[in-house]
């Protein structure tokens, strides 16, 4: 079923180039499996009307951006069917970069939105020269480095969101969202993001984009006061248990605030990280060094994720909720993020598998999401052993590991890497410019 083939590597010298228009293949997004030779029954025409028509070289999709001449074809029903309708988790694909066209192959396997931040922009928009056109008329318009910067965003954005809008129009917007985060630099502003996410939420101008924002601390003044103003929210980068209680609170205090009679249209997730989890508490294990903390590397992160989605049932019951329920509100469903294995030694589903469960999202990047099309299994498994979750969760605390210092020790990892990605990206594009500029002369 799936195969793995071997990423190719741009030109570095392309990436640098501002001639005309090349006729030559871009990088693209593709996945790795082998597809049909004809459409589903089910396609809808909307979506049909995205999809070019250009030649397809035989052999299988990638889940990645490279240079090839893509695949045009969907591919069969996967797991990722089954993983919606029969378990109901929506999958969701962690990447985007141009054309987005080449997500409609995804689409048809089965995912169901797309997730966007600033490390993955920054992978896409400095190693392709699929953004240099557009940039190119940015920057002889008199575009500053950063305004340009968001306007290729956007762009992807908008195209994307356009693809899934028919799951979106299907769902009564339930699913079919694309994720574009505020800028890393604001995640100690409170004010700051809640402007950002107005003017992100206006320009993307689409009923199915959600604004990220991160979960720390003086962005959960934020998340409230943006929800409360009718945007969907994606709430990013949440790594512990005190911390998600806070986002879903600040999702219910907005929604309260909002002063509107219909909630429908104001939704939003919880991205509640996992392997990263497991990186850090597992050094702390192996620091550690006993037989019985050796024995538990690698079960930390799915056992707070389940722990999780206990709170999640809780806070979404009970006669607060049921209050908003009248209003038309829709639960802040809690979304797995950062599911690729980060040690070979674990199972590559192991992010995904043990973490299925009914009104929950798994966004996966191209290795987990391959992985899972080609040997994943379909069960709930999100609640299965919530007792042994537990315990796990009690006897990592019990070493002296504090749960509080994960979170925190990840969440300023978590900032400073987007941070960095950003700044890496917008050097990247004062290059080109600086080129373009040395070419105009």
């Amino acid at each position: 079923m799936a195969s793995v083939s071997k990423l190719l590597t741009p030109n570095p010298a392309a990436s640098l180039s501002f001639g005309s228009r090349s006729s030559q293949s871009q990088p693209r997004c593709l996945i790795g499996f082998k597809t049909s030779t004809n459409f589903p029954n089910n396609l809808s025409s909307s979506l049909r009307s995205h999809q070019r028509h250009s030649h397809s070289p035989s052999g299988p999709f990638l889940i990645r951006c490279s240079q090839t001449g893509g695949n045009e074809s969907p591919a069969n029903r996967t797991t990722l069917h089954d993983l919606y309708e029969k378990e109901g988790q929506s999958p969701w694909y962690d990447n985007l970069c141009r054309p987005v066209t080449d997500l409609i192959p995804l689409i048809e396997s089965g995912v169901r939105g797309v997730t966007s931040n600033p490390a993955i922009f920054q992978k896409a928009i400095s190693s392709s020269n699929a953004y240099n056109d557009q940039f190119r008329e940015l920057v002889q318009a008199g575009k500053d480095i950063e305004s340009a910067y968001w306007e290729l965003v956007v762009k992807d954005i908008q195209d994307a969101c356009k693809l899934f809008e028919p799951i979106y129009d299907q769902t009564d917007g339930g699913d079919g969202y694309v994720s574009v985060e505020v800028s890393p630099r604001l995640a100690d502003d409170t004010e700051g993001t809640i402007e950002a996410a107005k003017w992100l939420h206006n320009v993307v101008n689409r009923p199915n984009v959600y604004i990220k924002i991160p979960a720390t601390a003086p962005c959960i003044p934020s998340i409230k006061e943006v929800i409360a103003h009718g945007i969907s929210v994606n709430v990013t980068l949440i790594f512990s248990l005190a911390r998600y209680e806070a986002v879903i609170d600040a999702y219910l205090d907005g929604l309260e605030a909002s002063g509107l009679s219909d909630l429908s249209r104001v939704t939003s997730v919880a991205s509640f990280f996992v392997s990263r989890v497991d990186t850090l508490v597992d050094k702390l294990l192996e620091k550690i060094g006993t037989p019985e903390a050796l024995d538990l590397r690698g079960k930390a992160a799915v056992a707070q994720a389940a722990l999780a989605y206990q709170l999640y049932q809780k806070k979404f019951s009970g006669p607060r909720w049921e209050a908003l329920v009248k209003k038309g509100a829709k639960k802040q469903r809690l979304l797995w993020a950062s599911t690729s294995v980060k040690n070979p030694a674990y199972p590559d589903t192991l992010y995904v598998a043990p973490l299925i469960g009914p009104d929950t999202v798994s966004t996966m990047p191209d290795q987990a999401l391959q992985a899972f099309i080609d040997h994943g299994t379909v069960s709930r498994t999100i609640d299965s052993n919530a007792s042994e979750a537990e315990g796990v969760y009690n006897a990592i605390e019990k070493l002296g590991i504090d749960w509080g210092f994960v979170g925190s020790q990840l969440e300023i990892e978590g900032v400073d890497s987007f941070k960095k990605s950003f700044d890496s990206l917008l050097d990247t594009l004062q290059e080109k410019a600086n080129s373009l500029r040395l070419v105009s002369l």
